[in-house]
């Protein structure tokens, strides 16, 4: 297994890295930063990154997005000393493969790591609960959003006019192109104010707002 240590803390660097070396694993680099990390990754291609989440010039779950996005088959595992849910939930949703802290246990940590080569996400006892249960808070909430803009039919209270016309045309199946034609916009001023819909619904994605839009009564 070819291994990139990414953290900012040279010592804790240059311990795992002998410890890692110690059980027959390859470590094959080591980063200071996500932005090293990315170009250590690229150059390297290592099998598994162990990611440190708070470091100076680009974060772990930075680099972790950057990463995933450029190099899928590598996977990021977070090591980390945070056990914060927000921590936790956005790794996962970056494209972090596994969630591992920093005061876990020798053996338990190593037999995480085998776990990668069989196919299994390494996660700290306890973690793979907690992910569950944030999933399902998530969808929860956007659920009862959906509930609240559809059942009362009022989106205008939440839009703009203009971001209402802007919806409205969009929602018809009109490109941003062809809405701006429509109201005399520029394609950028329509995607402007496509995000800014999103932002206010606290939605995530344009395919949200148009079926949230729809059972709202704009089709």
């Amino acid at each position: 297994m070819k291994i990139l240590l990414v953290d900012d803390h040279p010592l804790f660097l240059d311990g795992l890295k002998n410890l890692l070396s110690g059980r027959g694993l390859q470590v094959v680099g080591t980063a200071c930063n996500g932005l090293e990390a990315l170009e250590k990754a690229r150059t390297l291609h290592p099998e598994v990154i162990l990611m440190d989440i708070q470091m100076p010039v680009c974060d772990g779950l930075t680099a972790t997005r950057l990463i995933s996005a450029e190099l899928p088959a590598i996977k990021i595992v977070m090591l980390t000393m945070s056990g914060d849910d927000d921590d936790l939930f956005e790794a996962i949703r970056s494209g972090a493969y596994g969630y591992l802290l920093k005061t876990e246990d020798t053996e338990v940590f190593f037999s995480k790591l085998i776990d990668i080569e069989h196919g299994e996400p390494p996660l700290s006892p306890g973690l793979a609960a907690r992910i569950l249960r944030l999933f399902n808070r998530q969808q929860l909430e956007q659920s009862e959003s959906a509930t609240r803009l559809s059942g009362d039919g009022q989106l205008g209270r939440f839009l703009s006019p203009r971001e209402m016309e802007v919806l409205t045309l969009v929602s018809h199946g009109l490109t941003y192109k062809e809405v701006g034609a429509e109201l005399h916009l520029s394609e950028r001023t329509i995607k402007y104010h496509m995000g800014e819909i999103i932002a206010r619904l606290h939605l995530e994605s344009r395919a949200q707002v148009i079926e949230y839009a729809r059972r709202s009564g704009l089709d």
